[in-house]
């Protein structure tokens, strides 16, 4: 995602317009959400999608996210969390199943 610097003004009311530049980036149009996390004192904007509600699978990405921009190696995760994952997001999928065309780590 490019990065971009925009400045928003909060009304009386609480309420702010995503800078144009911003609702692009993100993807999103009238009517669609966003999600605001506040995480170590600055509050990270992203598209609310659907699919993503669940704030424990949120949180843990948001870690996996900052580990791999960190550089720090990111292991394979356990096959029992990895399934229960799955399962909450609604995907039947057999870890032990082989992987169909390439491949690329």
């Amino acid at each position: 995602m490019p990065e971009i610097h925009e400045v928003a003004t909060l009304t009386s009311k609480g309420q702010i317009t995503l800078p144009k530049p911003i609702r692009q980036a993100l993807g999103v149009d009238a009517g669609g959400k966003v999600a605001f996390d506040l995480r170590g004192g600055e509050v990270i904007v992203t598209r609310a999608d659907a699919e993503h509600e669940d704030p424990a699978i949120e949180a843990f990405l948001g870690l996996l996210e900052a580990d791999i921009r960190a550089g720090r190696h990111v292991q394979s995760l356990p096959d029992d969390l990895a399934r229960v994952m799955l399962a909450s997001a609604g995907h039947a999928v057999n870890l032990d199943e082989d992987i169909d065309g390439e491949v690329a780590l």
